[in-house]
């Protein structure tokens, strides 16, 4: 039997610190998160947030990157994905609380390594948004030249932080509506490109997606990796609403799963075939990188017509403004969780109406500024994109390591299953370890930076770990 004592850390077997909430999420000023999310409402902020045509705006990069073993490079990634995503179900279970990793992580290795896997996925949940909305005003401004994009990405940022605050059962509503528009769109371009392919025939070897057109290798598929998960990042959000679902975190074990294994078939699916449409050569492609970030685009216009490349771009437009959508709502949950237990200003945990509101109003200001720099400046996408992955990736490997802390060393739930609580978690961070040893150096230098920024700050709650809160409760200490 598991001890249910209290730890020399101050945390209680439970995973709960002697500050920690009641078991329905209220906190010390009464606010609480309501539970009205089903299972169909976690797939919607899932896939929204994925986004099924996410690949559109990343594919002639990962072409290139890969030697035109674009497909493969999904295949891959599904895979490295699958083992976080199992790791996610596991410790659901165990800490079905708002903040996903960074509760897992307090639970299963302690509150230090929590906080810091808090921190990390901070860094993505505010900046992920913010590559959102951008490619918002990309796909805008090309359907409307006379509007800079900016002025799109700030329309979009404004729209969505609005249902945001609104609540998260009226922002699943619309977001439903949205995501089916995105699947029509995604089925039309896949019935198209069939219909081509089996008229004209492909511009590639049928093969080629997974084993190149120019000379397969595997560390370039490992570098193309690092990018392509920026496509699956979402999916993990799903657990941040664990307290806002009625059907027990048995539901969002689920969703994420079934999140991970749609987006996976869709996005193996819609690269497999434009790579056969797109008539430049993964080789021309790396050579003209002004190219690539339209390569998808470019490959439907010229093989199935203008009206598919315009009601893709529309598609892309409104799709990404959700997918930041929920994406903000992850980051105020995130923010929310780490407020309410001091790891950030107690401020954030305040909700109205059981929404988090002043969590989001800052998650929302963080996205606009990104996005709205990075919109006005013509480099600006890949530098958001090249760190944008980084902090998540880091925050999984902390995950895993969770799942093993928590069922192997504490032995939370007596003797573990080691193949899939040891076995599984260890494979699935190795495997995140070497993609983020194939990052690109900036990605890996802004990681570096953050996270010496986050480990100061664990330093300075450390260092006044024996003061009260404003409540006269003892502050966590790492």
């Amino acid at each position: 039997m598991a001890d249910t004592g209290t730890g020399a850390d101050g945390e209680s077997a439970d995973g709960r610190g002697a500050d920690s909430r009641s078991a329905d999420g209220r906190t010390a000023d009464g606010g609480a998160l309501r539970r009205t999310l089903g299972f169909r409402d976690l797939v919607v902020y899932g896939l929204l947030f994925i986004a099924p045509m996410a690949p559109v705006g990343v594919f002639g990069t990962l072409d290139a990157r890969s030697h035109g073993s674009v497909a493969l490079v999904y295949v891959v990634a599904t895979v490295a994905m699958a083992f976080t995503a199992f790791s996610y179900a596991q410790m659901v279970r165990v800490a079905p609380q708002a903040g996903s990793v960074f509760a897992y992580a307090r639970k299963g290795l302690g509150e230090g390594p929590g906080f810091i896997a808090g921190w990390m996925a901070m860094l993505d949940y505010l900046l992920i948004p913010a590559v959102a909305y951008l490619f918002a005003g990309i796909a805008m401004e090309a359907l409307v030249p006379s509007v800079d994009r900016w002025v799109w990405t700030a329309v979009a940022v404004v729209i969505t932080t609005l249902l945001n605050l609104w609540g998260v059962r009226a922002a699943a509503r619309v977001g439903f509506a949205v995501l089916a528009m995105e699947i029509v769109v995604l089925l039309v371009f896949v019935v198209s490109a069939v219909v081509v392919l089996a008229r004209n025939g492909a511009e590639r070897g049928w093969s080629t997606p997974f084993t190149s057109d120019t000379g397969f290798s595997l560390t370039a598929v490992l570098g193309a990796v690092s990018v392509a998960v920026l496509s699956y990042l979402g999916f993990d959000a799903v657990a941040s609403f664990a307290e806002e679902v009625t059907g027990g975190s048995r539901q969002v074990a689920r969703a994420v799963l079934f999140c991970l294994a749609l987006a996976g078939v869709l996005f193996i699916a819609q690269t497999y075939l434009v790579a056969l449409l797109e008539p430049m050569t993964s080789a021309e492609l790396a050579a003209n990188p002004a190219e690539q970030g339209t390569a998808f685009y470019d490959a439907v216009d010229t093989s199935v017509g203008t009206w598919l490349h315009d009601l893709v771009a529309v598609s892309k437009a409104i799709g990404a403004a959700f997918a930041a959508l929920a994406g903000q709502a992850a980051a105020g949950r995130l923010l929310f969780a780490m407020g309410r237990e001091r790891r950030l200003p107690y401020a954030l945990s305040r909700t109205d109406s059981g929404v988090p509101r002043v969590a989001l109003l800052l998650a929302a200001v963080v996205t606009l500024v990104a996005a709205v720099w990075a919109a006005r400046r013509p480099d600006g996408l890949d530098r958001l994109v090249s760190v944008v992955d980084i902090g998540a990736l880091t925050a999984f490997v902390l995950l895993h390591a969770s799942v093993v802390g928590w069922f192997a060393v504490r032995r939370g739930e007596g003797p573990p299953r080691w193949f899939t609580q040891v076995v599984l978690p260890v494979t699935g961070a190795a495997i995140l370890i070497a993609v983020i040893v194939e990052a690109a150096g900036t990605a890996q230098l802004v990681g570096a930076g953050w996270l010496a920024v986050g480990l100061v700050v664990l330093l300075v709650q450390r260092g006044r770990g024996g003061r009260r809160t404003p409540d006269g409760r003892p502050e966590p200490a790492p």
